[in-house]
């Protein structure tokens, strides 16, 4: 069939199924919960500015041979808007103010400052009313990001700093991007959104990458493979394949439900930073991280409205 042809007709609408989209979001969060631990490693040698946007492009040019390789057909106009807010969202904001931040910042406690995403997630979808929560699901939701943001400050001696803004100012650009592609992953499929939404960005990707980091390019030969394998990771992993299965799981379950599971991430990024980066794991941490998922348990079995 012409791609034309196919391109007019949008996919039939997936149908729900919150077990199936539990688990495909748990896939996504572990994929996602390393990327702060990766991405303070690859600043740690690569200008931060190179990591947010060279990720992106390298993510760009493997969606593109999986658009090709599928034979997926072009997105229709009414999902360019959203796949723009995806774009600004998921792809270039975000990992661009967590690379700055994380110049500076411990990856154990920007992890715990990203622990805020599920509710501004749920909170972005509910204004855009794609979906309605009950009073419980926000009491619940309220109480794990509490929870977080608790543990974020006792770190951080009770203040806030330029980087812990940054990383915070970066959470609302990851929930619009999560509750967009999540909705739009309903007619048009999860790895559609993202390959689409990555081959997308190029054109403005690559005039920045090469306007902005020309003066790092040549020392690149100089890198670490340390750098460049936590490099290859927030490319390959955080920024192509974890969303395969993270906007396949929001489609199921329902952006508000399956967005919970992500309050499990800033914890899996504390065993992460732990382990890759010799970054300490108290037994306080692993308390904190019980309690998160109690509450997560706990408001997936709240009533959500679609």
């Amino acid at each position: 069939m012409p791609m034309s042809a196919t391109a007019s007709c949008p996919a039939p609408s997936l149908p729900l199924d919150d077990n199936r989209g539990m688990l495909l979001g748990l896939a996504g969060v572990a994929i996602f919960s390393l990327t702060i631990p990766f991405t303070r490693m690859a600043v740690a040698e690569l200008d931060p500015l190179f990591v947010a946007l060279g990720r992106a492009l390298g993510a760009a040019v493997l969606a593109a041979g999986w658009l090709a390789w599928k034979r997926v057909p072009r997105p229709s106009r009414a999902a360019l808007w959203q796949l723009a807010l995806v774009i600004i969202g998921c792809i270039v904001g975000f990992p661009l103010l967590t690379s700055l931040a994380l110049r500076t910042l411990p990856a154990s406690h920007g992890a715990l400052l990203v622990g805020v995403l599920p509710l501004a997630t749920a909170l972005y979808a509910a204004l855009r009313g794609y979906e309605r929560p009950s009073r419980g699901f926000w009491v619940l939701a309220l109480f794990g990001a509490g929870l977080v943001i608790a543990f974020a400050l006792a770190q951080g001696g009770g203040s806030l700093h330029l980087a812990d803004l940054l990383v915070l100012a970066a959470v609302p650009m990851a929930a619009m991007g999560y509750a967009e592609g999540g909705r739009l992953a309903r007619s048009m499929g999860g790895p559609e959104v993202i390959c689409w939404a990555l081959v997308l960005s190029v054109p403005v990707l690559l005039p920045l990458v090469l306007w902005l980091c020309a003066p790092q390019l040549a020392g690149l030969g100089e890198v670490g493979p340390r750098a460049w394998t936590a490099f290859a990771y927030v490319t390959l992993g955080s920024t192509f394949t974890g969303f395969f299965f993270w906007y396949r799981g929001l489609a199921l379950g329902g952006v508000a439900r399956v967005g919970q599971v992500q309050l499990l991430q800033p914890f899996l990024s504390l065993v992460g930073a732990a382990v890759l980066l010799g970054e300490a794991l108290t037994f306080t941490n692993c308390l904190f991280a019980l309690a998160v998922v109690a509450t997560v348990f706990a408001a997936r079995r709240m009533q959500v409205r679609r």
